[in-house]
């Protein structure tokens, strides 16, 4: 619990959820990190080695997200410690389970993340009736189907390449990570002239200078086969897809996939990270130091949010990519722009601006500091 409480600040966590069932072999922990502007939405990640600290980091990520798109929703973000591909039946069980266990938490709202989908959330919903992420059998968008991350971080990078000089035709992107967000934004990039040069997943990468078949490659994952099993590539370890020469890299798997340790191995001129927290703070300074354009995780991969925000108010698949095209494309030109006029890296104006928006909606909370009529009362 200390390891937590290093990680709390003025912001959040205002609840840490630790969760255990034997019975089901149930262990998860949820982190609602801040609901000043409204209840906070985040999804559940099922992963058999993620952490309480990991799940309050990607909660503070949620609530930046929010507040830099502009969204009336909070941060939070739920980790079940468990294998995502275990039997259907098993994961029911287990998902139904941890919503019961949440369903006093009404200030979240969960949705999908790497391990879940729409299918879970429906389970979710089912229990407690609140999820985002919904199959559209029930109302909902299926962000991971339609790919709505992926959309935001197409429109993210047109935004940006213009600050580099380069043209979206034969664009040279690498990809790590090719779950729905790294799929989807190859698919979309791809669609529109850019050359797809390497892929990662978990069995290993793949290297072609002069681009890969992209459909290909998503047949591929719809059949549940490697990558690795794609003909006309060279086989790499699947670290070293970091390291290709490429424009454009997405890492859009794990947190903290680029670091001190590795940072110095990247050849591209622009990093858009499609996951949330990718890169360490440490590798983040250095390839600003290195000249490296990185595009925040909260301000390139809000286009999932954002959809499930739309889901949330009624609202139905086509408003919600506009919104996601229309908000990730400014708030990226925002950044950029702002960045580049004072010198500094992207991250430094993105927090600035969505702390602001979140400290201005704190004042209103009962609790606000110094104004607050209840300090000083017995």
């Amino acid at each position: 619990m200390n390891d937590i409480f290093a990680f709390a600040d003025d912001l959040g966590p205002i609840k840490i959820l630790h969760i255990y069932e034997p019975g089901l072999h149930l262990k998860a922990v949820v982190a609602v990190d801040n609901v000043a502007i409204g209840p906070a939405i985040g999804g559940i990640r099922m992963s058999e080695d993620a952490t309480a600290e990991e799940a309050f980091r990607l909660a503070r990520a949620m609530t930046l997200k929010n507040a830099a798109a502009g969204l009336s929703h909070g941060g939070a973000k739920s980790v079940v410690l468990a294998d995502p591909m275990i039997p259907s039946g098993k994961k029911e069980r287990l998902i139904r389970a941890f919503a019961r266990a949440i369903e006093h938490l009404h200030e979240y709202i969960p949705g999908p993340d790497m391990g879940t989908d729409e299918t879970c959330m429906a389970w979710v919903r089912d229990e407690i009736g609140r999820a985002v992420g919904l199959p559209r059998e029930l109302g909902g968008i299926p962000l991971d189907q339609i790919g709505a991350t992926g959309w935001g971080l197409l429109h993210a990078i047109q935004s940006a390449l213009p600050f580099l000089d380069l043209p979206m035709e034969g664009l040279r992107v690498a990809v790590q990570g090719f779950g729905a967000v790294g799929s989807n934004a190859a698919r979309f990039l791809a669609e529109r002239g850019a050359l797809i040069v390497g892929v990662a997943d978990i069995q290993g990468s793949l290297y072609n200078p002069h681009g890969l078949d992209v459909a290909n490659l998503i047949a591929l994952k719809k059949a549940n086969q490697p990558l690795h099993r794609y003909p006309d590539a060279e086989k790499l370890g699947r670290e070293e897809v970091i390291r290709l020469e490429c424009d454009v890299l997405i890492p859009a798997a794990r947190p903290d996939v680029v670091t001190l340790a590795n940072v110095e191995r990247l050849n591209t001129r622009l990093v858009a990270q499609g996951a949330n927290i990718p890169c360490t703070a440490e590798a983040e300074q250095r390839l600003h130091d290195r000249g490296i354009l990185v595009l925040p995780d909260f301000i390139a991969n809000a286009g999932g949010v954002i959809c499930a925000a739309v889901e949330s108010q009624g609202g139905d698949e086509d408003q919600a990519m506009r919104e996601i095209a229309e908000k990730v494309g400014s708030n990226t030109r925002r950044v950029l722009e702002e960045a580049r006029r004072n010198g500094c890296p992207p991250r430094t104006v993105a927090l600035a601006m969505a702390r602001e928006r979140l400290m201005r909606a704190m004042r209103y909370g009962r609790i606000h500091g110094e104004n607050d009529p209840y300090i000083g009362t017995k």
